[in-house]
């Protein structure tokens, strides 16, 4: 399949937390979730216009990161967890928690704390 979510294990330690993750993210969750967890196999990376999709739409926020499309959106950790957090997953909480490792600026920090909507805390 050309186009799926999914949650790639190597171990069964790995799968394990993987399924213990997705059952939590379901009782979130406001749609349904479509994520599947399968064995990591041959990988391919998607054409750069795919990668970090959702963050690439904010031209303000990728300045800040200093990233365009190419190698470094595709292997910048800070990239891939911000997509996630400007896509709707995650809470205020845990972003403001996360920050410190992310090692961003504070222009990045207030623009993701000023624009996005997050999952309700349980």
């Amino acid at each position: 399949r050309q186009y799926m979510s999914a949650i790639f294990y190597h171990t069964e330690e790995q799968k394990i937390l993987a399924e213990k993750s997705f059952e939590v993210a379901k009782e979130v969750a406001k749609k349904e979730i479509t994520t599947v967890i399968v064995p990591a196999k041959a990988f391919y990376n998607a054409e750069n216009y795919h990668q970090k999709y959702l963050l690439q739409k904010h031209p303000e926020l990728m300045e800040f990161l200093e990233l365009k499309r190419g190698p470094e959106l595709i292997k910048s950790h800070a990239a891939a967890r911000l997509n996630g957090y400007i896509s709707g997953y995650g809470t205020e909480a845990a972003f403001r928690e996360e920050i410190p490792s992310l090692d961003i600026c504070e222009d990045t920090v207030a623009y993701v704390l000023d624009n996005f909507k997050y999952t309700p805390a349980r």
